[in-house]
């Protein structure tokens, strides 16, 4: 549960009822602390350190903040070999009907300006053979086409 403002009321590990249609899809950022909390947890009756511990710590502190993923986004569960093979073939299906590649860093970091198009080229020039490097090419050509002005 979170109010509106993102703050985390209560979290559960895989609840028989859940309190709510919300799930943690597993994307945190901690501060440099997490180091130290995660060195104390205990393995759960399951056997495993979990995750979840860790956010029981923040949110026990007020400091554990929720954000929802807007409309467009999809969470894919990986934990099973089906549902990784589920997950490969929705990426596949988008990246060839789209013609872009999900989660390109090099591509992100161009398009946020965190790279110079010098250093995109040296780092798409060693893959230039196959279709990441050509990707990466085309994502420099897109920027230059959009940041041009228009000559017509």
């Amino acid at each position: 549960e979170f109010d509106k403002d993102g703050n985390c009321l209560s979290i559960e590990e895989k609840p028989e009822h859940p309190k709510s249609n919300y799930a943690v899809v597993g994307l945190y950022f901690y501060p440099n602390k997490v180091v130290d909390v995660a060195s104390r947890i205990k393995p759960s009756a399951r056997g495993e350190l979990e995750i979840t511990t860790v956010n029981q710590e923040f949110l026990k502190d007020g400091e554990l903040r929720v954000q929802t993923l807007p409309r467009g986004f999809a969470w894919l569960d990986t934990g099973t070999h089906d549902s990784l093979a589920e997950a490969s073939i929705y990426v596949e299906v988008l990246e060839k009907r789209q013609g872009l590649k999900i989660a390109c860093l090099e591509g992100i970091a161009y398009r946020q300006g965190w790279i110079s198009r010098e250093r995109m080229i040296e780092i798409a020039k060693p893959m230039l053979k196959n279709q990441y490097g050509q990707y990466l090419m085309k994502v420099i050509d897109e920027i230059d086409r959009t940041d041009s002005p228009n000559l017509d």
